[in-house]
């Protein structure tokens, strides 16, 4: 005999929990910076066992190297490049890894852009 209740969305179970870790990472970033770290994991694992992506907002938080919580001014440092593509490089205070994450326009203004006829300003003859 089949089970008729419809089991909750796995999916958003997962973020739910994410949510809440990130949460409690955050507040206790600063005083306790292990027990973020162990926060940060354990929301990774949740996120991989209901094979579910970390959000961005979440993603570009964490260091890829050391799997810490990256808190601005405390143990991660900010610098906007404008060399080549324009992108934000993070660096990490713990173990110096730098990541990049790259500043895009967006598509409706990039379609504008490419939308636009090329006017040239020579007269005719």
């Amino acid at each position: 005999m089949k089970n008729t209740l419809k089991p909750l969305n796995t999916k958003q179970i997962a973020q739910q929990r994410i949510d809440i870790l990130f949460k409690q990472a955050n507040t206790i970033g600063k005083t306790n910076p292990t027990l973020a770290t162990e926060y940060i994991k354990t929301a990774q694992k949740v996120a991989m066992s209901a094979r579910f992506p970390l959000p961005k907002k979440y993603k570009h938080r964490i260091c890829k190297h050391c799997k810490t919580l990256l808190i601005t001014g405390f143990n991660c440092r900010i610098r906007i490049q404008q060399k080549r593509e324009p992108h934000i490089v993070a660096t990490c205070l713990n173990c110096g890894y730098n990541s990049r994450i790259p500043l895009k326009k967006k598509k409706k203004e990039r379609a504008k852009i490419e939308q636009t006829p090329n006017i040239s300003h020579e007269t005719p003859r």
